[in-house]
Order: structure tokens, then C-alpha cells, then sequence
């Protein structure tokens, strides 16, 4: 057994932090006692590491990201920038970058393929425990469709695991969820509006309403959430209507507040990105931060106003293409949106969880949980942005095994 003793424990519910509190760690990888030092017996041959001065909290968890991309140019989102020998090994070390940095579960929503998760589970290499959307979903001329502008259409992709992910009508949806489903696939993703093209605006409908309520009716026969790329217009009522499990971006929700109430009546999630739409703000084409400028301020109220109604807003960032390994920096973001930093950190972790549809196993520190935990060097309460340093991340660890140790360490 493992116990963390001395520090301030943030437990991810949104309670009032405890100062010195204990978290004892069975050898099954799962939380055995939780409370105040003075309360927590520990075993006779008990490995103890004193976290004294520092805080304790659960494991971090990105809703959204993308950890296959490095960028917006065509050769590369067709995989055709580097030998594929080559691309593996960089995501496999941004994987494990980014569990160093505290996070211990990734929602990957789109063009990751199964064999990463197998790696994990096998023990081949370190990184987050991830949930996958292999291929997201889109009609033709749709954000999957990613044509050149020559006219030259995707390839057809080399890894049998990344199904193409395009299709149109009904039937050929459901089917298209199907093969995602055979590829691995752990939540259906789609795209129903655009964002940033000329053809393609936020609130540019993709699918019609009955091409959605197959989608969500096929995805849900299977037992897979659905995430909806949506920002605003009709593409994302329709896609609220047809009952999708999470809405990512949702950056101009708020101007149809009985959508917020229907998304709260049904549990659905709101993933709003920050980070990602202040990359394209300023390093976007064109269009991208033409829209991303425009839409900044009703982005923020839109939180707001989630929060009020009852939706559950969860951390994602999005910024795969842009950056990789500062996951917590939509934590801050959420915070300049005018949530609380406990708000933001549940948001990151609780709630987040729940997202994933894994409230019964992590995202608090609870008895009976697995044992995901960060130590950081600080108080994320009073500064946000200390999640953000590399250097005060002390102490990581994934279902009770440490894969950072500079507590011990000195």
C-alpha cells in the first residue's frame, strides 16, 4: 500500500478543500481510505510519501482533444506528411508528455485509432486511459470530407481501424456508425455545423433531422454516447433535439435558451473548447478567425448561461492541431469565462468524468475509485495557472501506479 499524507486534498466533488489529509492506495490500484491525516489508520509496512505544503487532487481529464494531430495542412490530415512509423512514435510521446502533466484521461474525438489503447492496456506505453471516437462523421462536403482545393478527394485511409467516416442518408449513417463501432470506436462523434471555410460556417447545417435521429438511434443500440461538433443555427437544435450526449463547442447556445433546458432535462454535456478558438483567433485562416473573433463574448455567456440552467460544463480543449501538453489551459480559460476555479477544476475532473461516463470510477478522490492523483506544488485556487507549470506538477499517478515522483525525489 501507498499512502499521499500531508497535503491540502481538492477531491474533485466541489467541496471545501481539507487540509492535511490522507489518501491511502491499495495495491489493486484503488483508493482504500480517504480523509483527515489523524483519521486515516495506515498499515505497519505502508509506503508513505508527505505531500505536506502541496494539493492533492484527482486525476485531470481533457473531454475533447485530438492526440493524432499536429497541424491544419492537408498532407498531414491525410497522414501523408511523415512515415507512419514515425507519426506512432510522436503521438505514443505527446501521450506520455501529456499524462506527466497530470492528465490521466483523454476523451480523443476523432482519428486515433484502437492500437493506442491497446498499447496503454498492454502496458507498452505510458499515457492516459483514453476513450475513443476513431472517425468522426460527416455527409459529403461535411468537415470529414476533406478535399483538396484542386478538387482531389481524401485518400482512402491505410489503417483499417479509421473507417473513411463520410456518409449520407440514413441508411448509409447508420451503417457508417456501425463500421466505427467495429473499428473500436468508445463515442460516435459527428460533425453538424462547420466552422472557419468559406463553404462552411458555424452555423452551416450538415445533416437534416432525420439523418441525426438515426445517428443517435444507431449509436445508442450499440451503447455509444454521441459528442456533436456544434457550434449554433440549426445544425446544433437539430442535433439537441435528436438527443445527443454532449455538444462540443456550442460557442452561440446561449442565444436559444430552451435548448440549454432540454440539454439539462437529458443530462447532455457542454464541451465549449476555449482553447482551441484562441488559436484560430489569431493563427487561424482567414475565415476561422474572422468567426472565432466574432463570436468570443456570446462564447463566454453561453457558459454562463449553461451553468444557470442546470448543464453540465466540462473541460475539453480541442487544441491537438495547435499544441499539445498544456491540457490545463482550458481550465484557466473557463475560469476567465467567470466560473470559479472550483467550478473549473469539476469541470475538469468531477463532471468531466461523468462526460466520459466513468462518475463510478474516477474524477473524485473517493473510497472504492481507482487511485488516479496529482500533486501539484501550489494552490490551483488561488492560481489557476499553476496547472499549467510543467515544473510544480509533482506527483502523478494512473490506477495506483506512479509514473511521476518528484515528492520523494526532493
Amino acid at each position: 500500500m501507498l499512502a499521499l499524507r500531508g497535503g491540502t486534498l481538492i477531491d474533485g466533488t466541489g467541496g471545501a478543500p481539507l487540509p492535511s489529509a490522507t489518501v491511502l492506495v491499495n495495491d489493486d490500484g484503488r483508493i482504500k481510505a480517504v480523509g483527515p491525516s489523524a483519521a486515516v489508520g495506515l498499515p505497519p509496512d505502508c509506503q508513505i510519501v508527505d505531500i505536506t505544503g502541496h494539493t492533492l487532487l484527482p486525476g485531470l481529464i481533457d473531454c475533447h482533444d485530438h492526440l493524432t494531430s499536429f497541424g491544419y495542412n492537408l498532407l498531414g490530415r491525410w497522414g501523408l506528411a511523415e512515415p507512419r512509423s514515425a507519426r506512432v512514435l510522436r503521438v505514443a510521446k505527446v501521450m506520455e508528455e501529456t499524462l506527466l502533466t497530470g492528465y490521466t484521461a483523454i476523451r480523443d474525438c476523432g482519428w486515433l485509432d484502437v492500437g493506442y489503447k491497446q498499447a496503454l492496456e498492454q502496458g507498452l506505453i505510458p499515457g492516459p486511459r483514453l476513450q475513443l471516437a476513431t472517425s468522426p462523421l460527416s455527409p459529403t462536403q461535411g468537415t470529414q470530407d476533406r478535399s483538396s482545393p484542386s478538387g482531389h478527394h481524401q485518400p482512402i485511409s491505410p489503417d483499417p481501424n479509421l473507417p473513411r467516416g463520410i456518409a449520407d442518408g440514413p441508411d448509409d449513417v447508420r451503417a457508417m456508425v456501425r463500421e466505427v463501432v467495429r473499428a473500436g470506436a468508445d463515442v460516435i462523434k459527428f460533425f453538424n455545423t462547420g466552422f472557419g471555410r468559406e463553404t462552411q460556417s458555424g452555423t452551416t447545417r450538415s445533416y437534416n433531422p432525420e439523418e441525426v435521429r438515426a445517428l443517435v438511434d444507431e449509436a445508442h443500440i450499440h451503447g455509444k454516447p454521441v459528442a456533436c461538433h456544434a457550434l449554433g443555427g440549426p445544425g446544433l437544435r437539430t442535433a439537441i433535439e435528436a438527443g445527443v450526449d454532449s455538444i462540443e463547442h456550442g460557442c452561440l447556445l446561449g442565444a436559444e435558451p430552451d435548448l440549454l433546458k432540454m440539454m439539462a432535462d437529458n443530462g447532455a454535456y457542454l464541451v465549449p473548447t476555449f482553447t482551441v478558438f484562441t488559436f484560430h483567433a489569431t493563427q487561424g485562416n482567414p475565415h476561422a478567425q474572422t468567426e472565432a473573433k466574432g463570436f468570443r463574448q456570446q462564447h463566454i455567456e453561453t457558459v454562463q448561461q449553461a451553468l444557470s440552467a442546470g448543464v453540465r460544463v466540462v473541460a475539453g480543449t480541442d487544441a491537438g492541431g495547435w499544441e499539445h501538453g498544456n491540457n490545463a489551459k482550458e481550465v484557466e480559460l473557463l475560469v476567465e469565462a467567470g466560473m470559479t476555479p472550483t467550478q473549473a477544476l469539476v469541470a475538469a475532473t468531477g463532471w468531466a468524468a461523468g462526460c466520459l461516463g466513468l462518475e463510478d470510477s474516477i474524477g473524485t478522490v473517493e473510497r472504492g475509485k481507482f487511485a488516479d492523483l496529482v500533486v501539484v506544488d501550489g494552490d490551483p485556487l488561488a492560481d489557476i495557472t499553476i496547472l499549467q507549470d510543467k515544473d510544480r506538477i509533482r506527483f502523478v499517478m494512473k490506477e495506483g501506479q506512479v509514473h511521476l515522483d518528484r515528492v520523494s525525489d526532493g
